[in-house]
């Protein structure tokens, strides 16, 4: 009975020792964790980029735009800009005519130089790796026609706080002029007191002049004037003009 007893007890723990050495060799619970997915960017049904012309002379176009995403949705600055002639070349990406690349801002300007006078131009973004955005074709922009005039000026008194100035404009084209336009950019604080012969209308730095009702019409060699009293703190440089249509 006691040699029996003494039997089964050893079976027990044989059969225990062999469960435990078993049990050791699986992994921990926590081993056999599954790991978390990664999660998936739902990037929004919305334009990564957005741009309009601010700007136009007659060989160049100023373009603002706005970031409004960033990667993995949108894009980093810098910006390409380019420019086509048609709607279909931009559709297509075919023919480019300029382009220029922004700079650092995620909101800033673009100017591309080197353009045909009076001529429609569309433009589409890109980023420097190439990848091309796939909503904004802007556009038509028009370039303004080339200059058929020129204008000079006169200083006819100065002082430390101001001068007064005549600004001549002459028709340098084959044909009549219906108006005529005259632009420059102050160096300081300059403003504009008084004018006759033309209208004045200032945006910042920048100054843009007008004919008068009277004076617009300039036949080829043909010229007027238009005079200005302008007031400031200090010496001023004066009046660098550039004659438009």
């Amino acid at each position: 009975m006691i040699r029996t007893l003494g039997a089964a007890l050893a079976a027990a723990l044989t059969l225990t020792g062999l469960a435990a050495s078993t049990g050791a060799a699986r992994p921990p619970a926590s081993a056999m964790t599954t790991p978390a997915p990664t999660p998936t960017v739902a990037c929004p049904p919305a334009l990564p980029v957005s741009g309009q012309v601010t700007g136009t002379t007659a060989t160049s176009l100023t373009i603002t735009y706005s970031m409004l995403l960033s990667p993995p949705c949108g894009y980093d600055p810098p910006m390409v800009v380019t420019l086509f002639t048609s709607r279909e070349d931009a559709t297509g990406w075919r023919n480019p005519a300029a382009e220029a690349v922004s700079g650092p801002e995620r909101y800033g300007t673009v100017v591309i130089n080197g353009l045909t006078p009076d001529t429609d131009y569309w433009f589409r973004f890109s980023d420097t790796h190439g990848t091309r955005d796939p909503y904004i074709i802007g556009g038509p922009a028009r370039t303004q026609p080339a200059s058929t005039c020129t204008a000079t000026t006169t200083i006819d008194s100065r002082w430390y706080g101001g001068f007064i100035a005549t600004v001549t404009v002459r028709n340098t084209g084959t044909q009549s002029t219906s108006g005529w336009v005259v632009s420059w950019r102050w160096t300081g604080d300059e403003r504009i007191e008084s004018i006759w012969g033309g209208v004045a209308e200032r945006v910042g730095e920048n100054v843009t002049v007008r004919n008068a009702s009277w004076n617009g019409t300039l036949a080829p060699g043909g010229s007027t004037t238009f005079g200005v009293l302008v007031a400031a703190s200090s010496a001023s440089a004066g009046i660098s003009p550039v004659c438009g249509r």
